[in-house]
């Protein structure tokens, strides 16, 4: 089962899908709920969006990963069943700190769900399992 974030910020990525397949884009109202909910995390991560960083990787087991393309230029390895990224903003502000709900990759992995504009890649199952152990790119 998957992990689940507050209900509040469920509901918000929810209502940005709702939005998004109706209307093709975001209202302003539910932008402004989006930087209130996840604070300064929400601009990068929409950036991220917008230039299509993030690539949901799946492997014939059936097992899903996601990498995001930061703005360093630095693969970062996220999990969105388990909500969480292999960046140091990640493991600082949101594990250690506990000041923020994602880092910008997370985010971005879940406004590209919501949205529709991941890029996909599959692998076999032997190449998912190295990205795991090794924190490598396939792209």
């Amino acid at each position: 089962m998957d992990a689940t974030l507050p209900a509040v910020a469920e509901e918000l990525l929810r209502e940005i899908k709702k939005a998004f397949q109706e209307t093709s884009h975001v209202p302003d109202d539910l932008l402004s709920a989006l930087k209130f909910v996840f604070g300064a995390s929400a601009v990068p991560a929409l950036d991220l969006v917008d230039h299509q960083s993030v690539t949901r990787i799946v492997s014939p087991s059936g097992r899903t990963v996601y990498q995001v393309l930061g703005s360093s230029g630095k693969l970062y390895t996220c999990y969105a069943s388990c909500h969480f990224c292999s960046c140091p903003a990640f493991a600082f502000s949101v594990l250690r700190k506990s000041d923020s709900l994602l880092c910008k990759h997370l985010l971005a992995v879940y406004l590209s769900q919501a949205l529709g504009t991941c890029q996909e890649l599959t692998v076999s199952n032997k190449q998912l399992t190295s990205l795991l152990l090794m924190e490598d790119s396939l792209s």
